[in-house]
């Protein structure tokens, strides 16, 4: 399958997606972590339109997401940069849907769940794929099954959360699961 990860500059989900033999790449505005000739540096809305079997998405959270509430929540000082980040969204799932034929896009609890045009979020988390973590995320769906867990495991860390404010700290927060994304390309490859 041809398969897109939109948004995603470390390279652990079009890994595991190329590692099951898939014709995986990465967008995103950043430089690849990792191997820059699987990844397409810029927009995504280009490269989206390209065609794709799949289309996993990862958009900026920032302002989407619960955690950032006390700066883009309604009456805060950012709520504009909440709606515009609301807006830009909902154009990428519509563009992925017109240009794949199956689509997920992923972000933690937030604003997301409300967005008109968008299926109801399956929730997972770390722990159910091997990594004894928490951190809530949803999984919008498009032609595609729930992703079902492959290793629950115990302890409930909350390493995310708990991160001490730093220059990288965002990227750190963002990165994918190495166990979620296994189990995205064992599932639905």
């Amino acid at each position: 399958m041809r398969v897109l990860v939109a948004c995603e500059y470390s390279g652990v989900v079009r890994r595991a997606f190329r590692d099951k033999g898939h014709d995986a790449w990465s967008n995103d505005l950043l430089d690849a972590e990792d191997s820059p000739e699987y990844h397409f540096k810029g927009d995504c809305f280009g490269v989206i339109r390209l065609g794709w079997d799949i289309i996993i998405m990862h958009p900026p959270c920032t302002a989407l997401a619960v955690s950032g509430n006390r700066w883009y929540g309604t009456g805060m000082p950012m709520f504009d940069k909440r709606l515009e980040a609301t807006a830009w969204t909902q154009r990428l799932w519509q563009v992925a849907k017109e240009n794949a034929d199956k689509v997920c896009m992923e972000n933690p609890v937030g604003v997301l769940n409300k967005v008109e045009g968008l299926p109801k979020p399956q929730y997972i988390q770390p722990w159910q794929f091997g990594h004894g973590e928490t951190k809530k995320t949803g999984l919008w769906l498009h032609s595609l099954p729930y992703l079902i867990p492959t290793n629950i495991v115990e302890g409930r860390e909350q390493r995310v959360w708990k991160m001490p404010p730093s220059e990288n700290r965002w990227k750190e927060r963002s990165r994918t699961y190495e166990g979620i994304a296994a189990a995205m390309a064992a599932q639905w490859g």
